[in-house]
């Protein structure tokens, strides 16, 4: 991702504290992905403003991270909202198992 589609206004982006929110961990540890350089941000008026498909990203990377926002986040209501679109899932899809279904015939 360069700089020029960071800063693109059609991104979203939020803050440290709601991204805590968001996927269900602690402040601290968005703050230690940012000095980590696991996420993508932008600087506005001194305030951290986070690429929320970085966040995305991030979440599906560390088994802990998955499960405090699958338990605590925003990945709880994923079931509910039936979202199965990839790109837009804080789940990345698992491969369906190939089941072969055989009739007899009399």
């Amino acid at each position: 991702m360069n700089k020029e589609s960071i800063e693109d206004p059609q991104h979203i982006r939020v803050s440290v504290s709601e991204a805590a929110r968001l996927f269900g961990v602690s402040s601290k540890t968005i703050r230690r992905a940012l000095q980590d350089q696991e996420l993508r941000y932008i600087v506005v008026r001194g305030r951290y403003k986070i690429l929320f498909a970085s966040l995305v990203h991030w979440s599906q990377q560390a088994v802990s991270v998955q499960r405090r926002r699958d338990q605590r986040g925003i990945g709880q209501w994923v079931e509910r909202w039936r979202l199965h679109a990839p790109l837009y899932s804080p789940r990345p899809p698992q491969p369906r198992p190939n089941i072969r279904r055989t009739t007899k015939s009399t």
